[in-house]
């Protein structure tokens, strides 16, 4: 019998051995298919591969912006920044002298910003020293070989900087422009832009490779043209105004952006006060409010939301210079995390950023849609946004939401347009409440 069950107990411990092997290779072999799953996303999500498929998943669609990289997201002194306004307007030049314009078509208008961006940054970190030039010099830029980029509202040269991941002088940063554009040359390359508040130009050369330009000629001339390049009547009051051979212009439908509930939910997780308890009522007309110890938040019918930090006496006190950079962004996120997630085809770009007496700034945003911009009654823009000491102490922002009828409407043509108008004009959308809202040109400014 001990033989027997010594017998017993060595065959056991034989079995046990191998069973242990079998676990240790299993553990060994996951190990190494979960390491390869990992590197298979990392190399993934480094090439773009998975985007599509992250911005679907419930958490990393708000961050998915954060796993694509390249152009859109840039470094300023290790804070990351994402262009807060895109031109609306870009125009590529061939060696002929032949235009390109992108303006109406947002998805086109995109695709040619993400393919020149690049060229644009490049060129805006590569300038030498900026200089005053002659009209002529500005006029031969933009007729030549090159990209140009117009903005509906003026930039600052810092903000290009950083958006476009570009390091440009100091002496720079405070200009302000809405033109500005690169000459491509066989030896070299000059950046110009006019500057917004004197009109002068200024150029420089740039270390940008003309080898780029090979990258836009899938662009195929569209017949636009600049102002000053047709010799119609109005053309000396606006002449780098781009024409374009444009004939119908879509309409829209409009309406509130979603649950009220849900709309006041978003905005306090945003800034913070999501745990907090806090008292609700109705007015009865389909406003709601909510009043907690740090806040009171309320929302209209339209679906325009007010907020104001109750506090606010805790951040009077003075702080460390910040840069307009860097409040535009905080403001950009609270923005693209509320309202850029409901407000349909519309896009929302940064338009001005105040500074007030007691040191806080405020930074506005606008709607934009199909080439065009939207107004509010009362001159209300889609979000007000109010900082002081980088905490937000007030806020307005004016849900809605946009989408495409189908329908188009025909508008005289640009070439008349601009005799008719006598300025500059633009494509314009009022949402007053009608439910489809129709375009319309419009006298700039």
């Amino acid at each position: 019998m001990r033989e027997a069950a010594g017998t017993f107990t060595s065959a056991s411990d034989n079995e046990k051995r191998k069973i242990s092997k079998i676990k240790i290779f299993e553990f060994i072999k996951t190990l190494v298919i979960l390491l390869l799953i990992v590197n298979a996303f990392f190399l993934g999500g480094q090439t773009g591969l998975f985007n599509d498929f992250i911005s679907t998943l419930p958490f990393f669609g708000s961050v998915a912006g954060l796993v694509r990289g390249g152009a859109e997201i840039n470094q300023a002194d290790n804070m990351q920044l994402i262009e807060a306004a895109r031109p609306l307007t870009i125009v590529i030049t061939n060696v002929f002298g032949e235009h390109y314009g992108a303006r109406y078509d947002t998805d086109a208008r995109n695709a040619v910003y993400d393919r020149t961006s690049s060229i644009m940054g490049e060129a805006l970190g590569s300038v030498s020293s900026w200089s005053e030039v002659s009209g002529d010099e500005w006029r031969a830029a933009l007729s030549g070989h090159g990209v140009c980029y117009e903005y509906i509202v003026p930039v600052t040269l810092s903000n290009l900087n950083r958006w476009l991941d570009a390091r440009l002088p100091e002496i720079t940063d405070s200009a302000r422009l809405r033109r500005i554009c690169i000459a491509f040359g066989e030896d070299k390359s000059r950046l110009y832009y006019q500057d917004h508040i004197t009109g002068l130009f200024y150029g420089a050369d740039t270390a940008s490779s003309a080898g780029k330009a090979q990258e836009l000629d899938i662009y195929t001339p569209n017949g636009s043209a600049f102002a000053f390049e047709t010799g119609l009547e109005g053309s000396k009051q606006v002449p780098y105004m781009l024409i374009m051979q444009w004939s119908g212009h879509p309409e829209l439908r409009s309406g509130a952006a979603g649950n009220a509930e849900e709309l006041l939910d978003s905005v306090l997780l945003e800034l913070g006060h999501s745990n907090e308890q806090y008292t609700w009522n109705s007015d009865g007309d389909g406003s709601f409010r909510r009043v907690g110890t740090r806040f009171n938040i309320s929302i209209n019918s339209s679906g325009g939301v007010r907020y104001r930090r109750l506090d606010i006496s805790a951040y009077d006190a003075e702080t460390p210079h910040r840069r307009d950079c860097e409040i535009i962004e905080q403001a950009r996120r609270i923005v693209a995390e509320t309202l850029g997630k409901v407000c349909g085809a519309a896009e929302i770009f940064y338009e001005t950023i105040d500074q007030l007496e007691d040191g806080s700034h405020s930074v506005y945003f606008g709607y934009y849609i199909a080439g065009g911009s939207i107004y509010l009654p009362d001159d209300r823009y889609a979000a007000r946004i109010a900082i002081t000491s980088g905490v937000v102490t007030d806020l307005e922002i004016n849900f809605r939401s946009y989408s495409y009828t189908g329908g188009q409407t025909v508008l005289l043509p640009e070439r008349q347009a601009l005799a008719a108008a006598g300025g500059e004009f633009l494509l314009y959308y009022s949402d007053s409440g009608a439910e489809v809202l129709r375009p319309a040109w419009v006298l700039a400014g």
